[in-house]
């Protein structure tokens, strides 16, 4: 434990600046979802709080706190993160297993949240995170035997079935899917072989089938998609009003704080705020939205080929890729081209949870911009023996053309 601790606590080596762009797309992000969760839930924090500036002041506060963590942890070197692989990922297994052996609160008609006094807390949303740092230790450790499928394959994909099985029992198909993702991704980027992961993508998608056509809620949401103009009263009901938020915007957008579909539209500020900004900002608020996670994820994505080790590629481009994927998804749910999956749009959607994970994820992938190669002390070569007795022979004839 003292050595623990001692290694936890150790003074890190110095290091270079972040990467500024990645660190300003990310606040500008978080303002920006601070005024939109403030326009589209104005009406509901005043139908059911009796206050308009009720979910503005909450995630304002959030906002606050998410741009601290990130400070803090970017500030922390993520080369000590090895540490605390196991312990994070223990901590995460657990509270989700609390959430759906009865201390889970229900909301959507799922038990996703733990509540710790007046805090909701998001285990899946932990458990993204947690998992991306363990296989990123895991590959790294195993970078030599990544191709054999006892050692490459297996543990990986046990541990990661294990919390998919605990998402669908939330249930919470979203978030399994995402997991999913990120471990095949990750197997890729590490080089296993494409034959494994082929097979283990078959199977993988054989069971979500199977998830969706044998439970009765997940399949009649499936029909409804399939026809939303017929189901628009009932299962597609939400999908279909986002529909409209996106074609009322049209081009510019009907402007910041005159969107109708808040009036119609369920958890407008949540999971499908991006409907509103369609509405709001219109065709063009969203390529722009879409251009800065695609900027996020690029910057991501270089931090990863710039890092010191391979476990800091792996832990950028897994960050990278959680924050892309939960993006495309959840502009994809709202645009009604994937059924409802509850993702949120990460640094946007309103949620004190969500919000600050996403910021501990960025800090750990800003550390991982900080270049180190560069300050290392440059030692001048020392002279080879050969060139040493070239310099040493040219010497002496220049003496002796002088004696003569």
């Amino acid at each position: 434990m003292k050595r623990f601790l001692s290694e936890l606590f150790a003074k890190s080596p110095k290091v270079g600046a972040m990467d500024v762009t990645l660190a300003a797309a990310t606040i500008g992000l978080c303002g920006f979802g601070v005024v939109m969760v403030y326009s589209a839930g104005i009406i509901e924090a005043t139908a059911d709080f009796r206050d308009p500036h009720h979910f503005l002041e909450r995630q304002g506060l959030f906002a606050l706190l998410a741009l601290g963590v990130m400070w803090g942890v970017s500030r922390f070197d993520y080369h000590k993160l090895r540490l605390l692989t196991y312990l994070t990922l223990g901590v995460v297994t657990l509270l989700m297993l609390l959430s759906v052996v009865g201390f889970g609160h229900s909301g959507g008609g799922a038990a996703r949240w733990l509540r710790f006094g007046p805090v909701n807390v998001q285990p899946a949303e932990m458990a993204k995170v947690a998992m991306v740092l363990w296989l990123a230790y895991s590959l790294d450790k195993k970078q030599d035997a990544v191709k054999s499928f006892s050692i490459g394959m297996v543990p990986h994909l046990i541990m990661a079935g294990l919390l998919v099985l605990i998402c669908m029992k939330q249930p919470d198909f979203g978030s399994a899917a995402v997991l999913m993702f990120l471990t095949f991704a990750m197997l890729f980027v590490a080089g296993a072989r494409i034959s494994y992961l082929l097979g283990a993508l078959a199977l993988g998608g054989s069971f979500a089938v199977w998830a969706v056509r044998f439970t009765t809620y997940r399949w009649e949401r499936m029909l409804a998609w399939f026809d939303m103009a017929e189901h628009r009263q009932d299962l597609a009901y939400q999908p279909f009003q986002a529909v409209l938020s996106f074609g009322s915007g049209q081009m510019w957008g009907q402007g910041l704080g005159k969107g109708l579909q808040v009036l119609y539209l369920p958890e407008a500020h949540t999971d499908f705020i991006s409907a509103i900004i369609g509405e709001e900002l219109g065709f063009v608020g969203i390529v722009g939205l879409c251009l800065v996670y695609l900027l996020i994820v690029a910057r991501g994505v270089r931090a990863a080929l710039a890092a010191d080790d391979e476990y800091g590629s792996y832990v950028a481009f897994g960050l990278s890729m959680l924050f892309g994927t939960q993006a495309l998804v959840n502009l994809a749910v709202a645009m009604s081209l994937l059924p409802t999956k509850g993702l949120t749009l990460p640094f946007v959607s309103y949620g004190g949870s969500s919000l600050l994970v996403n910021a501990a994820a960025m800090g750990i992938l800003l550390n991982v911009s900080r270049p180190r190669r560069s300050l290392r002390p440059e030692v001048d070569p020392l002279p080879s023996p050969e060139a040493s007795a070239l310099v040493a022979v040219q010497a002496e004839f220049g003496e002796a053309r002088a004696g003569a």
